[in-house]
């Protein structure tokens, strides 16, 4: 990437020129214009246009759009010791990541009313690298606060069938799951949801000990399966549009593309981590991998990416859910005692490129699955694509080049990742957020990112 001024009266602030790029209708070359953080243009790559700068990408080089993460637990504030604003937003440029939306449980307090998305928002404001937006939570004794949260920004509503984790983000019940679906449909909002059904998970057997294969068993297709079917079907009742979150069984594919065949308005996503690893490589007391729902077998991860290739999933994101080394308990290696989450915001884009190059997948389709998809069902607008009218936040990426994953090296705040010692390919060179550089040679450190409400343009 080479950057250079123009001394002649300038059209645009920068100028981007790439011999590939990926755009809304998928890989070409062209010439971008960024005017007041927004693209102004898209043309072909020789047309002329002067900018106060300009930079040409390398030939190794593609432009992409900034991705969007819509599944990033930053932990902030009250757990600010497993991650934070400063450190999340951090990884996530340097990741090629432009915009995510923070989950509302892990935090002190939890987003569960406007006056906990108020403190929230507080902390962030002035500490964020790139755009932040924010999910309300949806959880036993809070549903009359869902409306006041919608008209608060937040881009949706997240709820569990089951314990969370932490006890101050209790799950719904039936009942409860009905009703709020019934205000989101009212609000036309989002309900996401973490499916995995509480009973099948209490009949399963316990997780414990070192051996991978006992915590698979703990956490069993099933209790995905039954709790998506339940989902499905609340949602059928009631009209509310569903977002499954993390899917991991693949048994639940078919149920969904039915249901949506039916007209049901259901969107699901998925993980790098369930498209990268397999349960059969990993290794006993490694509880660095561990996440619910699982990591599942190889069969299964070929059929997610099926399911991607047939656009049954619609995104993938990252459910980076980080913790400190000693909740890993890496020391003793215990799956039934270990903090579930996998740490990869950073490493997302090379991650599933990784896998997607193999299976003869190209950039057009990562982006479509890591930009466009989740700013799409999300709600973002003005994210995802090179167009005209589009933020300017940009991502300049080297598909051939590789690296290996040193946990050491990262910006969350742990050094801990599943991926440590993995080699990926492609390196994200800079992003670019509305146009000003953010992560690479020419970016600042003082924070530049916006928090951000549902509906904004």
């Amino acid at each position: 990437m080479v950057e250079s001024a123009n001394a002649s009266a300038p059209e645009f602030d920068v100028v981007f020129r790439a011999r590939r790029l990926i755009g809304p209708n998928g890989e070409g070359s062209g010439s971008v214009g960024v005017r007041d953080g927004r693209i102004a243009a898209v043309e072909a790559l020789d047309t002329p246009m002067r900018g106060d700068r300009t930079v040409e990408l390398a030939e190794d080089e593609v432009l992409l759009p900034g991705m969007v993460d819509s599944h990033v637990h930053v932990n902030d504030p009250g757990r600010s010791e497993w991650e934070g604003f400063p450190t999340a937003t951090r990884a996530a440029a340097e990741g090629g990541i432009t915009t995510i939306v923070d989950m509302p449980l892990n935090c002190l307090p939890p987003t569960i009313d406007p006056g906990a998305l108020e403190t929230k928002r507080g902390v962030a404001s002035g500490n964020v690298h790139v755009d932040v937006g924010f999910w309300g939570g949806a959880v036993h004794g809070n549903l009359d606060e869902l409306r006041g949260l919608h008209e608060s920004g937040v881009y949706g509503f997240k709820c569990f069938l089951l314990h969370s984790g932490v006890d101050e983000f209790p799950p719904l019940d039936t009942a409860e799951l009905e009703r709020a679906l019934r205000t989101v449909a009212e609000l036309d909002a989002l309900m996401i949801v973490h499916a995995e059904d509480s009973a099948a998970i209490e009949h399963a057997p316990s997780a414990h000990g070192e051996n991978y294969r006992d915590f698979l068993a703990s956490r069993p297709r099933g209790a995905e399966n039954t709790a998506i079917a339940q989902v499905l079907e609340a949602a059928r009742r009631t009209g509310a549009r569903v977002h499954i979150l993390h899917l991991s069984s693949s048994d639940a594919l078919p149920m969904i593309a039915s249901a949506r065949a039916d007209g049901v308005r259901v969107t699901v996503e998925t993980c790098p981590h369930y498209l990268s690893f397999v349960s059969e490589e990993i290794p006993d007391g490694a509880t660095q991998f561990k996440c619910c729902p699982p990591v599942r077998e190889a069969g299964n991860r070929e059929l997610l990416w099926r399911g991607l290739a047939e656009g049954t999933i619609d995104c993938v994101v990252s459910d980076h859910s980080p913790c400190t080394p000693e909740l890993k308990q890496l020391d003793i290696g215990d799956f039934g005692v270990a903090w579930g989450g996998v740490s990869s915001l950073q490493l997302g884009l090379s991650a599933v490129w990784t896998q997607a190059r193999t299976r003869g997948f190209g950039l057009a389709e990562v982006v479509s699955w890591m930009s466009a998809g989740p700013a799409r069902v999300s709600g973002l607008r003005n994210k995802g694509a090179i167009s005209v009218g589009a933020d300017a936040d940009l991502c300049v990426f080297a598909p051939d080049s590789a690296y290996v994953v040193d946990a050491n090296e990262l910006h969350h705040r742990n050094a801990v990742t599943a991926y440590h010692g993995r080699a990926l390919a492609g390196v994200v060179r800079s992003t670019w957020l509305r146009g000003t550089p953010i992560a690479g040679p020419e970016a600042g450190a003082a924070p530049t990112g916006k928090l951000l409400n549902r509906g904004e343009v």
